[in-house]
């Protein structure tokens, strides 16, 4: 895919959005898409390997969720993979700080040349389970936001992302089209870790019938030092 086009492809969608790109956005997003496509003949990074689906299921649905993100915030990216939405986020965000957090390091050696070669600014890379990392007092309750894209069910999800937020700050799990029976399963959990399910957005991605779910969890109060449990048991034994 010429750049031209893609430029056209990602205005349109990113419009649709209330989102204008600039020209050195755009850039950017090819030379990621591009990499990301090179490094996936090497290391798994995505099933995805269609272009235009790449700039809709991973580009613009990344970020669906910049309107809900205040400006100054820190964010974390939990279990980011590929870098999805933490580092779309980032290219069209400069005003917002962001972690992103992998237990792989050939997915944390992909990210750090991303960062390098796009030369993003305040954005940085972790390598670390989710499940340590939230035990560091350096981390832990210390982000604004924590955001995660398709990587569990939401009671697993909520014992990821709530020890890493403070008080006052929130949860924004990405999720796809059925969510009910995961948000009813998940009230104990959410609750118990010191969440509380603030909004849920129901939407379609620019153009197609393809459903999206956003889940804000707002941090009422601090987690139990005992959350979260030892590596693997929150995907295991979810709180129920």
């Amino acid at each position: 895919m010429k750049l031209e086009e893609f430029k056209i492809k990602m205005d349109k969608y990113a419009i649709n959005l209330g989102i204008e790109l600039s020209e050195k956005q755009i850039d950017k997003f090819y030379e990621y898409m591009n990499l990301l496509l090179e490094w996936n003949e090497k290391i798994n990074l995505t099933a995805i390997v269609d272009k235009d689906e790449i700039i809709l299921k991973h580009f613009i649905d990344s970020i669906t969720i910049s309107k809900y993100i205040p400006s100054g915030t820190r964010i974390i990216d939990v279990g980011t993979g590929a870098g999805f939405p933490g580092i779309p986020l980032n290219i069209i965000r400069n005003d917002v700080d962001i972690v992103l957090l992998d237990s792989l390091q050939k997915r944390i050696n992909f990210l750090d040349t991303i960062i390098k070669e796009l030369n993003l600014k305040k954005i940085e890379t972790i390598h670390s389970r989710v499940e340590e990392l939230a035990k560091n007092k350096k981390y832990r309750e210390k982000f604004d936001i924590a955001t995660s894209r398709a990587v569990a069910n939401l009671s697993t999800l909520s014992e990821y992302m709530i020890p890493l937020v403070k008080v006052g700050g929130q949860a924004i799990c990405m999720k796809g089209a059925l969510i009910e029976e995961e948000l009813e399963d998940s009230k104990k959990a959410i609750s118990v870790l010191g969440g509380k399910v603030d909004k849920l957005y129901n939407f379609n991605l620019p153009n197609t019938d393809i459903k999206r779910n956003i889940v804000i969890i707002d941090k009422i109060s601090n987690t139990p030092i005992k959350y979260p449990r030892k590596p693997g048991t929150p995907s295991k034994e979810p709180i129920r």
